[in-house]
């Protein structure tokens, strides 16, 4: 029988639609294993050598011993905000408006054209992580903006339109509904049981064991209990921290291994998958909260939302999350190799 699931950190009930439940293994985009791509293309803007030519003007880069690049932060060609200007807002009628102020960061993850986040080497990702905790600082500092959205899509069906490996970075001047709803839940729930929402699922996860997907000293992946989608994983710091901005050093190491395994998993068990991940984190000037908890949210794209759940707000996910933790727990990994720099 069909099973309702609510999901605690965001009040969303969810289908889990066992009548309709598909086995793990059968979820897996074969027809993507055998596509290959080169190291580098002469047209792509984000290669190494386009530098100055087709991609947006430098912000930062973290380089390598020879001055090379490894991570770059560009402008974004197309930004859907601007830096420049004043913030104002004006009311027209009952209706309100807002300037588009902001920024629109894209992070150019590695000079090889053909790589992603489950095949980089963990040295790599930490650079991508030690990038986006700076352009995270230097963000938090600009008094326009409240929110500051990290995130990375991979796949046509996820939204991309560049091959080359890259992430995004939009801060915006409000906090969108998406967050403030999801803090309104987390605050609730504090009201209620006097802790942060986020450790009590973390606890409770890491205690039964049946939806982990991963963990070592500082974070935990899993599938939670009331997943939106077949596979919807989330990364979770095992220390309470509700700002991204907050992660330490040495979390940034443990944070690229989770994330490298987990990607991996995802990647060698699913056949590479198109994907969305997403930081999310507390609002810029709210600082550290004790209801709220940062973490990333990753979300392969093997379903697609249809007419019931745009009418009703409610996810249907035809895959068990213990099913997927499960299956994702027994890919087998191959030896960890080091990423191709060009």
């Amino acid at each position: 029988m069909p099973e309702l699931r609510l999901n605690i950190a965001t009040n969303d009930w969810v289908i889990i639609s066992t009548e309709r439940a598909k086995r793990p293994d059968e979820f897996r985009t074969a027809e993507k294993e055998d596509r290959h791509l080169p190291p580098y293309h002469e047209t792509c803007p984000f290669c190494s050598g386009m530098e100055a030519e087709k991609a947006g003007g430098e912000i930062a880069s973290l380089n390598d011993d020879d001055g090379r690049w490894l991570v770059r932060s560009v402008h974004n060609k197309y930004p859907a905000l601007s830096s420049e200007g004043g913030l104002e807002a004006a009311d027209r009628g009952v209706y309100h408006t807002m300037n588009g102020v902001g920024a629109h960061e894209v992070i150019i993850e590695s000079r090889a054209h053909n790589l992603t986040t489950a095949l980089y080497d963990i040295c790599q990702l930490e650079k991508i992580v030690e990038m986006y905790k700076a352009r995270y600082l230097e963000l938090s500092r600009d008094h326009r903006l409240a929110q500051i959205t990290i995130f990375k899509n991979h796949g046509e069906s996820a939204g991309t339109s560049l091959e080359h490996p890259h992430s995004q970075i939009v801060a915006t001047p409000i906090v969108p509904k998406h967050i403030s709803d999801r803090l309104r839940s987390a605050r609730d729930f504090h009201d209620e049981h006097s802790q942060c929402v986020y450790c009590a699922m973390m606890a409770e996860e890491l205690k039964s064991a049946e939806r982990v997907v991963a963990e070592n000293d500082c974070f935990a992946a899993l599938e939670p209990y009331a997943s939106f989608s077949p596979f919807h994983t989330w990364i979770i710091p095992k220390t309470h921290r509700s700002s991204f901005g907050g992660i330490s050093a040495g979390e940034i190491k443990s944070f690229a291994a989770i994330l490298k395994e987990t990607m991996a998993r995802l990647y060698y068990g699913l056949g590479n998958p198109d994907f969305n991940y997403c930081i999310r984190t507390s609002p810029v000037a709210e600082g550290e909260m004790e209801y709220f908890h940062w973490y990333t949210a990753i979300v392969p794209r093997l379903s697609k939302p249809a007419g019931f759940e745009m009418g009703s707000g409610m996810w249907i996910n035809t895959s068990l999350p213990e099913h997927c933790a499960e299956f994702l727990r027994k890919v087998e990994l191959p030896a960890l190799q080091s990423s191709v720099i060009w």
